[in-house]
């Protein structure tokens, strides 16, 4: 469509062109045929060499087209490899070299025979002059340098760091918005449209939990958008091909070379076996967990019995499980466990423990 406005506006143009240099360049046949015929039909040359001009500009203007094309393409590459500083540094000397020569093409320019061809001359090498003038001390500049390098650091930062695409149950869950305050979640971050009508399916709920999720999901999403500083877009694209909300995710973290972000075991393996990168909030919680080494002693509160016999659960205040072996009888009370053993899986982690009274005075570790 553009090519065909442009092809149109360059046909008027040559038919303006043609129009106009056949009326100076034929007047004397012009005022002939005016005379020797009414006044309508004397514009039959002008009209004529319009006409010539318009047909040569429409059959070109492809060519013309694409030959622009390729050289503001091969310009733009090009002028990306200049730094950004030096083009301003460069502009700003040229400026001032132009200021200058102005004020002396006004005495330049009385001289006779030479003036005017002195003061282009002069023109042209004080150009020169200020742009390699102030290239040369570019250096000497260095608030103005310092300024755009840093620009030119986060501009590239933000590009190169991928998008981060929420999952629903990363939503309802909430620690996402903790997680955001740290800063620890960089570039931006996106939410599908099919997630927020999944949220709102939920809210909708007659369920009263579900529906209670769906609103604290709904809420964290606003809370974040209005008092957090990271950037969260909402992308209105939808597969109708799927109806699974998992896979509508893998195919936009795919097209958009994005990260989901999720704490979803099952479609975390699902991501890994189609390279689709993945950031599991549970696995990042196991992460920053205290390390608990076999032979630490630490204090549990028995709170129920476990599967096995006279097993005994606990747990840590990060939520981390402790099963004491032979702390059935100790349900209720808080004792001292030692660490036998820790085991971790995609899951959490689980700590297996005995009550202190049930080791000896030494304990071997290997």
């Amino acid at each position: 469509m553009f090519r065909y406005i442009v092809r149109i506006f360059l046909t008027i143009i040559g038919f303006v062109g043609g129009f106009e240099l056949f009326k100076v360049v034929f007047p004397s046949l012009l005022v002939a045929t005016e005379i020797s015929l009414p006044f309508s039909a004397g514009l039959w040359i002008p009209m004529l060499g319009g006409a010539v001009f318009g047909l040569i500009c429409y059959f070109t203007s492809p060519f013309l087209v694409i030959s622009v094309t390729n050289f503001a393409s091969w310009t733009d590459g090009k002028m990306k490899t200049i730094p950004t500083q030096d083009i301003i540094l460069g502009a700003c000397g040229l400026i001032i070299a132009l200021l200058i020569g102005v004020l002396l093409n006004f005495p330049l320019s009385r001289i006779p025979w030479i003036g005017p061809y002195l003061s282009l001359a002069v023109t042209l090498v004080l150009s020169y002059l200020g742009i390699t003038f102030i290239l040369n001390r570019k250096d000497e500049f260095y608030f103005l340098s310092s300024y755009f390098l840093k620009r030119s650091s986060q501009q590239e930062r933000k590009n190169s760091t991928p998008v981060k695409i929420l999952d629903t149950s990363v939503i309802i869950d909430g620690r996402i918005m903790d997680i955001s305050k740290t800063g620890f979640m960089e570039g931006e971050i996106v939410v599908p449209g099919f997630v927020l009508e999944e949220l709102q399916h939920i809210a909708d709920s007659p369920d009263l939990l579900k529906r209670n999720r769906g609103r604290r999901g709904l809420d964290i999403l606003n809370t974040m958008q209005k008092e957090m500083s990271v950037v969260i877009k909402i992308v209105n694209k939808d597969y109708e091909d799927t109806t699974e909300v998992d896979s509508k995710l893998i195919k936009l973290a795919q097209e958009i070379a994005g990260i989901i972000v999720t704490n979803d075991f099952n479609l975390n393996k699902v991501c890994e076996l189609q390279g689709v990168s993945v950031l599991n909030i549970n696995e990042l919680a196991n992460a920053v967990k205290p390390v608990v080494l076999p032979g630490e002693e630490m204090s549990a509160q028995i709170i129920k019995d476990g599967k096995e016999a006279g097993q005994g659960i606990a747990y840590l205040d990060d939520g981390t499980m402790v099963v004491v072996e032979g702390g059935r009888r100790y349900i209720g009370e808080t004792v001292d466990v030692l660490v036998t053993s820790v085991l971790q899986t995609a899951a959490g982690r689980m700590i297996f423990a005995k009550p202190k009274g049930n080791f000896p005075e030494k304990v071997s570790l290997r």
